[in-house]
């Protein structure tokens, strides 16, 4: 077994794509519209889903804003430079929410930015 995707609702489906793939990184690795069921799946990540996780973007046509709601807690990815990441990420236009620096109570390096949508993606610095 191993995990496939992980799927977010977002409000705007080109903004979302935009962000995920220009500030964070992703690929866009495929894209399906439904015109029957009225959304699109888009699905990004670093690479091939024979090997990686991927993240499907769902988008319903008639929905433009998600209440995030209390149960999700965040999106991580790993990365070589926390601060050097997210000097990056805001230079790109991405928001960051919690700036770079050690996690409350431990040594790991951590910080944290918001999707379009308000979805969170902590980034965490790869350990040597």
């Amino acid at each position: 077994m191993r995990l496939l995707h992980t799927m977010l609702r977002v409000g705007n489906l080109q903004d979302s794509i935009n962000f995920y793939s220009n500030v964070l990184g992703m690929t866009l690795l495929r894209q399906k519209e439904y015109p029957e069921g009225r959304f699109t799946l888009a699905f990004l990540g670093y690479g091939d889903e024979k090997e990686h996780t991927a993240l499907e973007l769902t988008y319903n046509w008639d929905t433009d804003h998600y209440d995030l709601g209390n149960g999700f807690g965040h999106l991580a990815i790993e990365v070589d430079d926390v601060y050097r990441a997210a000097e990056k990420i805001r230079a790109a236009g991405g928001k960051i929410i919690r700036e770079p620096g050690p996690m409350n109570a431990g040594t790991t390096l951590l910080a944290f930015v918001a999707d379009p949508d308000g979805y969170e993606i902590e980034l965490l610095e790869a350990k040597i």
